[in-house]
């Protein structure tokens, strides 16, 4: 909060900035990430630097991103003798859906530039974009090998819910259907600045290439795990009706679906052995992944 003072910086809502003020749970997070010489990291809201400098001398490179220009100077004049450290004054995001494209190619290089690197997260995320960084994240090509971020504790109980619960909804589907995760440590409001109104959360979140080679296609299941989901208290069979409707309608998936009627979504059920009296959020990974793969047929 010193150097906060110092420069006249105050932080601004509408950014989700809230600064993890406790160097030990800093320490925390970047040990949890287990940063390596071959680590291309990630790093969302650079603030102040605490963390990209704690991580720098550990990895091959650092992308790391920041929106507001007064912390981008602030943390510049930090960071400046850290050669492995790139910085991008920007926006990570292009859009709901889709990272700024300097960002991913600011990662495609350093990732080019040596042998057998790998993609890591590893950041203290702004609250307001925590969703769509990680769910984008896991849509690429070729995502990160972890991400390990503090977020908001009920973000992090939404991605390790399991069916039957009231977290357990599309992001714990898109999230688990592709990776192991879990809560690291639980974080009161006491250890940010300015305080959140919500307890946060250390997680870690790492990819698994058996989970994900269980997937033909991404960006559709993605979606039609998005659309069931719209309706958590209508049954089974309207559920899938409305999904395939949604997905049927959105650009990132681009192939021709034939529309499903009931008779249809009948079949579909009964293929994939499941009743039509139930919900989607009693339906556990597996068991989404085979519906969705049923109806991707049908549809096709």
């Amino acid at each position: 909060m010193r150097r906060f003072r110092e420069a006249g910086i105050r932080p601004r809502t509408h950014l989700g900035q809230n600064f993890l003020v406790d160097l030990n749970l800093v320490g925390l997070l970047a040990q949890t990430a287990e940063p390596g010489p071959r680590d291309v990291v990630l790093e969302i809201g650079t603030g102040t630097g605490s963390l990209t400098s704690i991580i720098a001398p550990q990895v091959a490179a650092v992308v790391t991103v920041e929106v507001d220009p007064q912390l981008f100077q602030l943390a510049a004049e930090e960071l400046h003798t850290l050669g492995n450290v790139r910085m991008l004054k920007l926006d990570a995001l292009a859009g709901k859906h889709r990272f700024a494209p300097e960002v991913l190619e600011a990662i495609r290089k350093d990732l080019a530039a040596g042998p057998d690197r790998r993609f890591k997260l590893v950041a203290n995320l702004p609250y307001h974009v925590a969703t769509p960084i990680l769910t984008n994240l896991l849509a690429l090509d070729v995502p990160p090998r972890s991400m390990t971020v503090t977020i908001q504790k009920e973000l992090a109980d939404r991605m390790v819910a399991g069916p039957s619960t009231k977290d357990y909804g599309a992001l714990s589907v898109w999230v688990q259907s592709q990776c192991r995760v879990r809560v690291v440590r639980v974080m009161a409001p006491t250890v940010f600045w300015p305080r959140p109104k919500v307890s946060s959360a250390i997680l870690q979140i790492v990819l698994d290439d058996a989970l994900r080679a269980r997937i033909p296609d991404r960006a559709f299941f993605h979606e039609f795990v998005r659309g069931l989901f719209l309706h958590r208290r209508k049954f089974l069979r309207s559920q899938v009706l409305c999904a395939a409707a949604f997905v049927a309608e959105q650009e990132t998936v681009a192939r021709r679906l034939a529309p499903l009627d009931k008779p249809g979504v009948d079949r579909v059920l009964a293929a994939a052995g499941l009743d039509a009296q139930q919900r989607a959020e009693q339906l556990d990974v597996d068991a989404l992944l085979a519906l969705a793969e049923t109806v991707r047929t049908a549809a096709g």
